[in-house]
Parts: C-alpha cells; structure tokens; sequence
C-alpha cells in the first residue's frame, strides 16, 4: 500500500480513537442529569451502569470473530454509527430500568469498537513498522479531556437531551467522513523483509505448501523459539501463544485497574485524607488523565528509543513508585505529583500490551487482551472499596502500586518469548 494511503489511514484511526473518548466522556459528565430525570436511587443508578460494562464485555469477543469475517475497518464504522446514536438514548429514558437496557446498547458499540480499531491499529502498525500504537491512544485520551470540558461548559445551559444529540450529530459526521477512508482502503499487509535463504528441510510448512510467514500463527515458535517440520511450535505453539495473548492481557489489566481506581477514588482520598478542598481534589485525576496523554503523545518516540519490553518494565517501576507516592505522601503537592507520575509510568502500557496481543493473534488477541483489560478497569473501583473498608484508603491504594510492579515483573519475565 503506497505512503499516502497508509496516512491516510492512520488519520482516519486517529479520528475514530478520538471520537471514541469524546462520545464517552460526553456522556459521563451527564451522569448526574440523567439519574434525576430517572429518578433512580444511587444502587438502582449503579445497577443500571452495569449495563455498559455488560454490553462490553459481551461483545469484545465476538467483535474479534466479526473483524475476522469482515473485516476490521467495517466493523469499526458501523460500530461509530451505533454508538453515535445510542449514546442519545439515555436521557430518553424515565426509569433505572429502561436505562439499563440502553445503556446495553451503549456498552457494546463501546466494546465493539474499542476491539475493532485497536484490531486496524495493530495491522497499520505493522505495516508502518513503526511503534505508533500510543498515538491512537493518545488521541483517545484527549477526545475524552475535550469530551468532558466541552460537557462542563454546555451542562448549565444545555439540557442532557440536547447535548447528547449534539454528540450524535458530531459522531455521525466524523464517521461518515473518516469512515469512508476505511471502507476504501483494507487492512494494510506488513512488509515482508528480506530474509536470508533457508534450507528446505528447515521451513515450516504451510497449508498451501509455502512456508509460513513471520506473522503466520502457523509459524509461531513457542517459548523457546524451535517449531518443528511441520510448523507446530515444541510443546504447542499455539497454546504458547494463547498464553502470551492472556499474560498481555493481564498487563492490560493490571494498567487499567489503576486508571479505574484513581478515577473513583483519587478525589475522595485528597479530600477526606489529606483534607484538601473539593476544588483541588477535583484537580486529582486531571493530573493523572494529562500526564497519561502526554506520555502516550511521546510514546512512539520513546519506544522507537527503548523497545516496547524496556518501556513495559521501566513504566511499571514508575507507575509503582508513582503510586506509592501518592497514596503514601502526607501533602496535597506531594500527592498530586504522584498522582502525575502514576499518569506517566502507565501511559503506554496498555496500548503495547493490546499491540502485542494482536500482533500475535489478530483480531481475536486484541479482543482477549481488551476484555482483560477492561475487566481490570471495572474491579479496580470496587476492589479499593473493600479494601478501603477492610484497613484504609490510602492502603487500598497502594494495591495500585502493587499491581503496576506486578504488570512490570511479567513484562520482564516474558522478555524472551514475547515479540519485539
């Protein structure tokens, strides 16, 4: 595929990534005005915003077999068009129930599109050969801190109803504009490099009768690298991969049960902890959310510098320090720049890890390792709670740090087996 078309693309993903954190965020800052209008007590309301992570979740791994099929880049449109317009729904609603049951909706398009361009992204990273794979998300970060200033500034004049149209409108005509780029152009293939000459009796072969190609599952080697004539890996190459596409998603996971936890409970400890006003607490998670994206603004750079394995490792041991600081620290400030530096140390972890996960088992690793991921995103809140209860809050937090460490120790235990 000529240059232009690959970005041409990769503007395009960048655009569905953005659009993605802009929808969501749109409808978090409404949370407030859709449960008066609703009337739901807070554990009906809390019932019924299950129903997006249910939706998701459900429908990540299917959506891995539909990009299959299809195709990734159809997939992620008529994902955009479904959560364009579901994300109207909720302040149609006049009951927890009826809320809940869109909010099913939402949460699939949701899982279903978070699968599918990360699924394209891993193909046009391959094709780029180069790391970009945090830029996408990067773009995602700042269409969610668009997203929800946009939301604060229109919340007192703008009814709910009127704002999530307006979100409609805005998603509709991105999709039709970026997804005609898409639909034009298919999943790129990666360059095939030149490989010196290989004696027959060593190429694994392949179904047609060519050998396997360097991202062939057939091809795969295991842990130890050897695939025998017939080009199954010594010990199931496939159950090899299967278990580095899950240790990635555990990374994944690991990454996002701190993000979920510093989201709910980040303002909550440097208000009823560290007795800081409701206005600085606010600051707390804005202090995560922009050093995450602009660690992620300089992924690609510090990648193309350190290699994925160095940054999953050295940004799991920042991610811990990070955290311990800011959980453990006895002032706002000092909290604060913990909280910042947790930001930077998880930034680009899990969109390696998704990377990853797709390079070795397509659409169907990136739904695997999303899945996880996102299951980490919705245990980490609750998970704090119960701890919370059991000792204290700033110790609850620590299991952010805890959890960071361990993300990094796997990324430095598979160094060997993973790809590069």
């Amino acid at each position: 595929m000529p240059g232009g078309d690959l970005a041409r693309l990769r503007v395009a993903l960048t655009a569905f990534f953005a659009l993605d954190g802009f929808v969501f965020a749109g409808w978090v800052v409404r949370i407030p005005a859709v449960k008066e209008q609703t009337g739901a007590s807070p554990g009906a309301l809390g019932l019924a915003l299950l129903g997006v992570s249910a939706g998701a979740v459900v429908t990540m791994m299917l959506t891995g077999r539909l990009c299959r099929r299809f195709g990734s880049h159809p997939v992620t449109v008529v994902c955009a068009v479904l959560l364009s317009l579901s994300v109207a729904l909720p302040p149609l609603t006049h009951s927890a129930l009826a809320l809940g049951a869109v909010l099913l909706i939402f949460g699939a398009a949701f899982g279903g599109i978070n699968v599918a361009f990360n699924s394209a992204a891993v193909d046009l990273v391959a094709a780029l050969r180069r790391p970009v794979m945090s830029g996408f998300h990067a773009a995602f970060s700042l269409g969610g801190m668009i997203g929800a200033g946009l939301g604060g500034l229109v919340a007192g004049s703008l009814s709910a109803t009127r704002h999530l149209l307006g979100i409609t409108v805005i998603g509709l005509l991105v999709t039709a504009v970026a997804g005609r780029t898409l639909l034009r152009h298919g999943p790129p293939a990666p360059p095939t490099p030149p490989t010196p000459p290989t004696p027959p009796e060593r190429l694994p072969a392949a179904a047609d009768g060519a050998p396997a190609g360097p991202n062939d599952p057939r091809g795969h080697a295991g842990g130890d690298g050897h695939s025998d004539g017939e080009g199954h890996s010594d010990g199931d190459g496939r159950s090899g991969t299967r278990g580095l596409v899950v240790t990635f998603g555990l990374i994944a996971l690991c990454t996002a049960y701190g993000e979920g936890a510093l989201a709910d409970w980040g303002a909550l400890h440097l208000e009823e902890d560290l007795n800081a006003s409701p206005g600085v607490a606010a600051i707390g998670y804005s202090c995560f959310a922009l050093a995450m994206t602009v660690g992620r603004l300089t992924g690609t750079t510090l990648l193309e510098r350190l290699g994925r394995t160095r940054v999953l490792v050295a940004g799991g041991a920042t991610a811990t320090a990070g955290m311990l600081l800011g959980s453990l620290a006895p002032s706002v400030w000092a909290t604060l720049l913990g909280f910042a530096i947790t930001g930077l140390g998880l930034a680009n972890i899990f969109p390696v890890a998704i990377e990853r996960a797709g390079a070795l088992a397509g659409p169907d690793g990136v739904a695997t390792a999303s899945t996880l991921g996102y299951l980490g995103m919705l245990l980490g809140p609750p998970t704090i709670g119960f701890l919370a209860e059991w000792h204290s809050l700033p110790a609850a937090l620590t299991s952010v740090a805890a959890l960071a460490a361990f993300a990094s120790a796997i990324a430095f235990a598979t160094r060997h087996a993973a790809p590069k």
